[in-house]
């Protein structure tokens, strides 16, 4: 099961209305997955050198003005937070690398959802209408979001096995489907360096994206590779800096329908959560055809 919903914006004045649309389309897709929620959102970009983290604990309440004082001694640097709920997006002119390194030495008990420029993640277990109250997700604004909904089948019902997954700088993943060969391809990326937190088979679809483009391949290359690399039934869509792109895999049996009129862009698992959408009427409504990759914004 699961669901995948997303929106990007063509017309950024619309960018204000990002959060509604977004919880308006994820409680959509509750039936087909309640068991946790899950957004990745591209808003309120830093410039150089600065670096945003979202970070998650799983104690609600713990003290991240402590760790934000700590940060800025260990670094001298400036540091601030945004707190929402269990998930706090660090930024900071910290280099990544070492900032990184030191999250995992003295805070064992954070996990790091997101990295780059524009990207927050937040995810928890729990009903998509229930995540998207406790996050205020009305509140966001920004340029395009995905989103996911998840019914666990293959893997345990906690935070860090929900969706989205991270993949890089910027970059993120949301699936519905499974792979066949992920064990397999799991033991070939750690031996490329590729780290994984969770036994998720889409957490490895996120880190085989990584690794490609690591190798230097742009992400329409890194999903063209994909059809032949991974074995099973998907539907992915990718968050990117700029953008979004979509695949499914060559036989298409999981549901996906796209909509695109002037103003944005949608996906979703299901028609009735594009429905929500304002202008919908006049929106072109297709279903993605298989092995094919569609993308917008600049990659």
């Amino acid at each position: 099961m699961c669901g995948i919903v997303g929106i990007y914006y063509k017309n950024k004045d619309l960018n204000k209305y990002l959060g509604t649309m977004l919880a308006s389309m994820l409680v959509q897709m509750s039936e087909r997955g309640p068991d946790s929620a899950g957004v990745a959102v591209y808003r309120n970009s830093v410039d150089p050198p600065s670096t945003k983290l979202t970070l998650y604990a799983a104690d609600d309440d713990y003290d991240w003005h402590r760790l934000r004082s700590l940060l800025a001694e260990a670094f001298s640097a400036n540091v601030e937070i945004e707190i929402r709920v269990s998930h706090c997006v660090v930024t900071t002119t910290a280099p990544l690398p070492e900032l990184r390194i030191w999250l995992d030495s003295n805070c064992t008990d954070l996990r790091i959802m997101s990295a780059g420029s524009t990207i927050e993640i937040y995810k928890e277990k729990g009903t998509p209408r229930e995540f998207v109250e406790r996050f205020a997700l009305h509140d966001f604004q920004g340029s395009h979001a995905l989103g996911h909904t998840r019914m666990a089948t293959e893997s345990a019902i906690t935070t860090q096995h929900s969706h989205p997954f991270s993949t890089g700088l910027d970059l993120c993943l949301v699936h519905n489907g499974s792979l066949s060969n992920h064990n397999r391809l799991r033991e070939r990326l750690q031996g490329e360096g590729i780290e994984f937190q969770t036994d998720n088979d889409s957490e490895v679809a996120a880190g085989y994206l990584m690794w490609q483009l690591h190798q230097g391949a742009s992400l329409e290359q890194a999903l063209t590779c994909a059809i032949r690399d991974l074995d099973g039934f998907y539907t992915f869509a990718v968050g990117t800096r700029n953008g979004f792109a979509v695949l499914r895999d060559p036989i298409a049996c999981k549901p996906a329908v796209m909509a695109e009129n002037e103003d944005w862009v949608a996906i979703a698992s299901e028609f009735r959560a594009i429905a929500q959408l304002p202008g919908v009427e006049q929106a072109t409504v297709w279903e993605p055809a298989p092995a094919t990759v569609y993308s917008w914004g600049e990659e």
